[in-house]
């Protein structure tokens, strides 16, 4: 079985990115810290990696073209939140970092969230949920 997950995301700017999701409080891993070629920003107590690559690098991944996020969006990242406090604190800070939040916060009872879009238009999702709040069929 796998024992880590990497996600990996195109970016335009290694540095920028990594100073934006630092304003939010991310953290990266160590391994990658001065590398101008790659960034691996870290979600969680499970520590999935989300890794930021220069477009060009990120290209030689792949055989087709990358998504151009202006037009459509190609992944939806969703990650927890401890509070519906922190659903909005998370989104400030990104805006503030220079992303854009998406649309208004919705609070269906059981679960808060909203989101934002970071500086290369990759879309986040911050949920806040109350497993003791979802409806039971």
């Amino acid at each position: 079985m796998a024992k880590e997950l990497w996600l990996n995301l195109p970016v335009k700017d290694v540095a920028r990115s990594r100073k934006f999701f630092s304003e939010l409080g991310f953290k990266f891993h160590t391994r990658h810290e001065n590398s101008d070629e790659m960034a691996g920003l870290i979600i969680g107590d499970k520590q999935v990696m989300v890794m930021l690559f220069p477009e060009a690098v990120f290209k030689s991944f792949i055989s087709n073209e990358i998504a151009d996020t202006k037009l459509g969006t190609e992944v939806l990242i969703s990650i927890d939140a401890q509070s519906k406090q922190e659903v909005d604190e998370l989104i400030a800070r990104a805006v503030a970092a220079g992303g854009e939040q998406i649309g208004k916060s919705s609070d269906l009872g059981w679960m808060y969230g909203g989101g934002f879009i970071d500086l290369d238009g990759h879309r986040w999702n911050v949920l806040y949920m109350d497993e003791s709040k979802i409806p039971k069929d």
